[in-house]
């Protein structure tokens, strides 16, 4: 079990290592990810002797809308309940952070619904899109 918790970003190294270790290293542009994190509104690591692993954060406006992002728990702290403490962490900013109801969403791979449902988000008649735009 990580021995604490830091409600900061991740440095590029730590959400580097912790993308490669879940096999998502082709999912990020290494050029703009310092720049991409610092344009986050939150985040939290998780440390196990002085190391990263796990990590979630928030992106958004900061006051009504937030996004669970990229939600990163190293494998040999899967299945810990690890990304469970880091949402509700998160959850818990946003609840002391947001001056009014807020929404939060997020997109999720299958293997993490049923994390997220533990947290009452749900589908509903909503439909999600999204379009990945290239640049000139």
């Amino acid at each position: 079990m990580p021995t604490s918790f830091e409600d900061r970003l991740p440095t590029v190294e730590e959400h580097t290592a912790l993308a490669a270790s879940v096999g998502w290293s082709d999912h990020f542009d290494p050029e703009s990810i310092g720049a991409s994190l610092a344009g986050s509104t939150h985040g939290v690591v998780a440390l196990e002797n002085n190391t990263a692993v796990g990590m979630a954060r928030l992106v958004g406006d900061g006051v009504h809308y937030f996004y669970v992002q990229d939600v990163i728990v190293h494998p040999d702290h899967a299945e810990s309940g690890l990304g469970s403490r880091l949402v509700e962490r998160l959850l818990d900013w946003v609840a002391a952070t947001a001056p009014s109801e807020a929404f939060v969403g997020l997109f999720s791979s299958p293997e993490a619904v049923d994390l997220y449902s533990e947290f009452r988000f749900v589908t509903t008649d909503m439909t999600g899109m999204h379009r990945f735009v290239q640049p000139e």
